[in-house]
């Protein structure tokens, strides 16, 4: 059962570029490595061609996963979004009530989620426990480690 992943048209656009590359260049590589191991004799033996037919079967499950993922892909308007509560492609400025530290992070589908750039998944539990909060209020996470509360310090899309 798939849900709907909501994305910016930018990453759609990822998606979509990933996918035609796998049905070209990917498939292609993996047929040459086929075809090479194929040469060396026979197939019962051969570790090669046993390698290369399973890393075909890698490759076309994940295309056909990306692909699955991109039927349920729907872009959101950041123009759309209300800001005056976190959702989807917010970026949400918080501040950890403990340690006073400022966080700025962007809520994103979960095949967005990059810690590094600031980018959180929507399911996450920061993402979940900052949904639809305003500016001023506290949103009480629950993580491994216990619960961290962070007060929401501003809410933009830029």
């Amino acid at each position: 059962m798939s849900s709907v992943n909501y994305v910016s048209k930018e990453t759609l656009e990822a998606m979509r570029e990933e996918i035609t590359r796998m049905k070209t260049s990917g498939r292609a590589e993996i047929a040459r490595q086929i075809a090479e191991a194929r040469e060396k004799g026979d197939l019962k033996e051969n570790a090669e061609y046993d390698a290369a037919k399973e890393a075909q079967g890698l490759h076309e499950a994940k295309l056909a996963n990306l692909e699955t993922s991109l039927a349920n892909t729907r872009i959101l308007d950041p123009k759309q979004i209300d800001t005056s509560k976190v959702s989807i492609l917010s970026k949400v400025k918080v501040t950890n009530m403990v340690t006073k530290k400022i966080f700025e992070y962007r809520i994103v589908s979960e095949s967005e989620a990059d810690l590094k750039l600031g980018k959180i998944s929507v399911s996450s539990p920061i993402g979940k426990g900052l949904l639809g909060k305003a500016i001023g209020e506290i949103a009480e996470i629950s993580v491994p480690n216990g619960a961290i509360q962070f007060r929401v310090e501003s809410i933009s899309i830029d």
